[in-house]
């Protein structure tokens, strides 16, 4: 059953390591090169993060209209607390559900790109595990011919490593040289997806969301994830950890630019862009420049004012009076 379900993403993942690896060779690369199968991984990896970009985009919307429900979801519980009847147990839930689809929030909402690469990474751990023994048997996987699985089998990186080899099983490579490349993988595995975690949690979270217990609930998230990755990279194929860093390493770019450039309202990253555009004499994020020009000239009036009414001490009045005259 799980391979039947897995049939479709094996092919896709099959027919782009083709079309990348055609593609490498075209221009001159060594098809039985290690180098060409990771730049083919590489390519695969590429197409389906820009194919992601959607739910990327929705993740950010929705975890931000988690954000600002955080204050009504607060008084939402107030209201129920102690209540633990089966009525409104219901009641609470469903008002919750209301805040979700008024704000578009989903509280599922940062698994949505990770949910969308989970079979292609099944499929692509599928795929290379399939290696040695299709080429043993001279038989080709999906849309990789007998002869290209033959040269995948027989590619290496650093002249030692297969793709297709995990931690705990070398295949026909160095045992010592795969522990290192794989290692070297899964520890920038585990660092750049804490990385991509930290920035949306430090730096593009609201100060009044920082308050919720949600937030203390995934700063913790933020910490384990890594952590589970690192352990259970041991059994990853050599290429799936290549495709896996390379993914990690594009959600800190691209979560990067948005945070840079889309901040959440209220946020650290937020008042860094105001200041950027300060600098170069452009108004806040959201105010046109008349507004921020009216803001401006309401404060200097203020200071103003201010100044005109600060006390003056007896002395000060005798000095003053005394220059008039």
């Amino acid at each position: 059953m799980f391979d039947a379900i897995l049939w479709p993403f094996k092919w896709i993942v099959s027919f782009i390591l083709w079309v990348f690896h055609s593609l490498f060779t075209t221009i001159g690369l060594d098809p039985t090169s290690g180098l060409t199968w990771v730049l083919a991984i590489v390519g695969l990896t590429l197409v389906m993060r820009t194919l992601t970009i959607p739910l990327f985009l929705k993740q950010i919307k929705s975890m931000r209209g988690m954000q600002e429900l955080q204050p009504e979801l607060t008084k939402l519980k107030k209201k129920y607390q102690g209540k633990t009847d089966q009525l409104s147990r219901q009641a609470m839930a469903q008002e919750q559900m209301a805040l979700y689809k008024e704000r578009g929030a989903n509280p599922l909402s940062s698994c949505f790109p990770i949910l969308a690469q989970m079979p292609i990474f099944f499929g692509l751990y599928q795929v290379l595990r399939g290696i040695p023994h299709a080429a043993e048997k001279h038989e080709g996987i999906l849309m990789l011919s007998s002869d290209l699985v033959k040269q995948f089998n027989d590619s290496y990186i650093f002249g030692q490593v297969p793709l297709f080899s995990t931690m705990l099983n070398p295949g026909n490579g160095n045992h010592a040289s795969t522990i290192i490349v794989a290692g070297a993988l899964v520890v920038l595995m585990s660092v750049s997806m804490f990385v991509s975690q930290k920035q949306l949690g430090a730096k593009n979270v609201s100060d009044a969301a920082k308050e919720s217990p949600m937030y203390r609930q995934q700063q913790m998230m933020i910490y384990i994830f890594p952590v589970i990755f690192l352990i259970s990279g041991i059994n990853f194929p050599i290429g799936v950890l290549v495709y896996w860093t390379v993914s990690n390493i594009w959600s800190v770019g691209q979560q990067w630019w948005v945070i840079r450039n889309n901040p959440t309202p209220g946020s650290q990253a937020e008042r860094e862009l105001n200041a950027r555009r300060a600098e170069k004499g452009l108004p806040p994020v959201g105010k046109t420049k008349e507004q921020y020009e009216e803001e401006l000239q309401k404060a200097r009036e203020r200071a103003a004012q201010g100044q005109r009414q600060q006390p003056v001490s007896k002395k000060r009045q005798r000095q003053q009076q005394k220059k008039k005259n």
